[in-house]
């Protein structure tokens, strides 16, 4: 299910290197809206749509003394029959082996790490955890570093039933 690995890590990548402030668009990505705390973009990968909606942290807690940008990420896939993915980019190296979960509503949702990103493990946890995100206000990350420091990232889910729905109608998903 997770071989959207280098997908994902080149479109980090794109961010990072083109400078790209998730808040402007670039060539060949469009501005699907901003809902409050959530930002809606599509874009051609190979030809086909990708839709994404992304949102940063309005709260980090930890022992940190350098840490890389926060971002959390809802993407559909549909020429891939991947809809509703659901990964987190940390800002740090996530400690090998060790998971980290995503909180919504009190229920806690594991995810596994490569570098600086995490995934869920399946669709279906990816389809279930949108469903509590949808009927939430609010999300955390906690993590652990390369080096031990144990993170919490917390996000406002305000808007993300806007931001979703509007992925799904440009990428006519369902």
């Amino acid at each position: 299910m997770k071989n959207n690995r280098p997908l994902f890590f080149a479109l980090v990548v794109i961010v990072a290197l083109a400078g790209w402030n998730p808040a402007r668009a670039q060539d060949g990505v469009e501005d699907l809206g901003t809902f409050k705390s959530w930002q809606a973009r599509s874009y051609k990968e190979g030809g086909n749509p990708v839709c994404t909606m992304f949102s940063q942290p309005t709260a980090s807690e930890g022992n940190y003394d350098k840490r890389g940008e926060v971002f959390i990420f809802v993407t559909h896939r549909p020429s891939a029959n991947r809809v509703d993915e659901v990964s987190v980019n940390i800002g740090y190296p996530f400690k090998t082996g060790v998971p980290v979960f995503m909180v919504v509503g009190g229920t806690k949702y594991e995810m596994f790490s490569e570098g600086s990103n995490a995934w869920t493990r399946s669709s279906r946890d990816d389809a279930t955890l949108v469903r509590a995100m949808r009927a939430g206000s609010e999300l955390s990350v906690e993590g652990v570093s390369a080096k031990g420091t144990k993170t919490v990232d917390t996000f406002s889910l305000s808007g993300f039933s806007a931001a979703h729905n509007a992925i799904t109608v440009a990428c006519k998903v369902r």
